[in-house]
């Protein structure tokens, strides 16, 4: 991006607020991501078949769960927009559409983790992993629809710019997940031992008492009061939940467009045996960890440029825009060096088998590698959103991970014999075309400032 006449003063300020509204969204995802740790460590110490088991059963989880994730983002930008616009009556109603929205979506992942299992034998997942892999999707299945919830009550809060509650109830979670998780895993105090099944259904009590938790203090907060909220009940009104969607359903697409493209990688590692997959599950996890940090980053960014557009701030969306640039380049710096140094000691917190440590180490490096391309490319597409142009950056989505990443790891991997490092391959060049890509698009579309004043 071209600085042109951006004051630095003007510069440093936004850094400053964006910074400061990031931090509880980068916290709350980073303890989302360590949810995955924590299910990963038990699995792991369980056994390498459940850890083989979390890492399939959470590929097939995922891929559902992306369509929501990215469609509810719709209503942060939507929200803050209106917030800039100083249009406050239109934030309850909108907010109730969107819930309404949020349980269509989370029936609708309910059904498809119900029939998912019938897939794992067919789709060629190695015998070992189709068990606990089951067993998991179905005791997860019943906390997707709270998640779906939840993600409308997150959305809602950080488009007002408050960040806080994602914060403390995804560190909350933990504090569920940790010890239920363990005791139906190995079987403590009488639960039966249900392995990668009692990690599913510790998953689950735990996103209900995620969203109960933030339903509870949307409805009582004195901060979100004057928006009525939970003022009264409305029926659909398809017109509202029509806008959400065209604006949201995009960036659900390219969310799974990217998501799909680790989660496909998964499956198709998962045809290698249960080391491979367990490796790759390692690596896999600590990146989705580094992942959070930019984000979180660009959420914020889609807030700060979505209120700059509501009030007509042509250089408030530059600023917004090359503030979130200059926060992601330090920390995939400091994400790339740690992944590179110590890599190996990374690994081996999750398990002690010598061979999955082993490859999982290697996966590592590589990851270090693509944490510039992903930091940028989703800061890039978090900006794009606040500006609400979602539709071509879907398209390129859809280039850069099944068009160029997708081929070319499936062919390193399992057709030249390269196996998950020739899938990471195609990961890392997938993932730079997406920030070429998203930049060129970013840029492309700052002429629509050009009518701001």
């Amino acid at each position: 991006m071209s600085a042109q006449s951006l004051p630095t003063p003007g510069l440093a300020q936004e850094v400053r607020t964006t910074g400061r509204l990031a931090l509880p969204l980068v916290i709350g995802h980073v303890s989302a991501g360590l949810v995955g740790f924590v299910d990963n460590i038990i699995a792991g110490h369980h056994a390498t078949a459940t850890l083989a088991a979390v890492t399939t059963g959470t590929a097939l989880m995922w891929l559902p769960l992306m369509v929501p994730m990215g469609t509810l983002v719709a209503l942060a930008a939507s929200v803050s927009h209106h917030d800039g616009a100083g249009e406050h009556d239109r934030i309850g109603p909108l907010f109730r559409q969107a819930l309404w929205l949020a349980a269509g979506l989370g029936l609708a992942m309910f059904a498809f983790l119900s029939l998912a299992p019938y897939a794992l034998a067919p789709m060629g997942i190695a015998p070992e992993i189709v068990p606990g892999a089951r067993d998991f999707l179905h005791g997860i299945r019943w906390g997707l629809p709270a998640m779906a919830l939840y993600l409308c009550m997150r959305n809602l809060s950080e488009g007002m710019h408050w960040t806080l509650p994602t914060m403390v109830l995804g560190f909350g979670g933990l504090f569920v997940l940790a010890p239920v998780g363990y005791v139906l895993a190995f079987g403590v105090g009488g639960f039966p031992e249900l392995g990668a099944g009692g990690l599913g259904i510790a998953s689950a009590v735990t996103m209900w008492i995620q969203a109960v938790l933030f339903a509870t203090y949307l409805a009582r907060s004195r901060r979100f009061a004057p928006l009525g909220l939970f003022a009264h009940l409305e029926p659909p009104r398809w017109s509202q939940i029509a806008g959400l969607l065209r604006t949201g359903l995009p960036i659900g697409v390219t969310v799974l467009m990217e998501g799909g493209l680790f989660i496909t990688t998964a499956l198709l590692i998962a045809r290698l045996g249960a080391t491979p997959a367990a490796a790759h599950q390692i690596a896999i996890n600590i990146s989705a960890i580094c992942f959070m940090v930019p984000m979180g980053l660009a959420e914020a960014t889609t807030v700060r440029v979505g209120h700059a557009l509501g009030r007509r701030d042509g250089a408030g969306v530059l600023r917004a825009v090359r503030a979130g640039y200059t926060i992601v380049l330090g920390t995939q710096a400091f994400a790339a060096i740690a992944l590179a140094l110590f890599h190996q000691q990374i690994a081996g917190i999750y398990t002690d088998d010598l061979a999955v440590a082993g490859l999982a180490g290697s996966l590592l490096v590589l990851a270090a590698v693509f944490q510039f391309p992903d930091g940028l490319q989703v800061m890039s597409a978090g900006a794009l959103r606040g500006l609400k142009d979602t539709r071509v950056p879907m398209l390129l989505a859809a280039v850069s991970y099944w068009g160029i990443g997708m081929p070319l790891g499936a062919g390193l991997g399992l057709g030249l014999g390269y196996g998950p490092r020739g899938m990471w391959i195609g990961l890392t060049v997938g993932l730079t075309a997406a920030a070429v890509l998203m930049g060129w698009r970013l840029h492309h579309s700052r002429r629509r400032l050009a009518w701001m004043t």
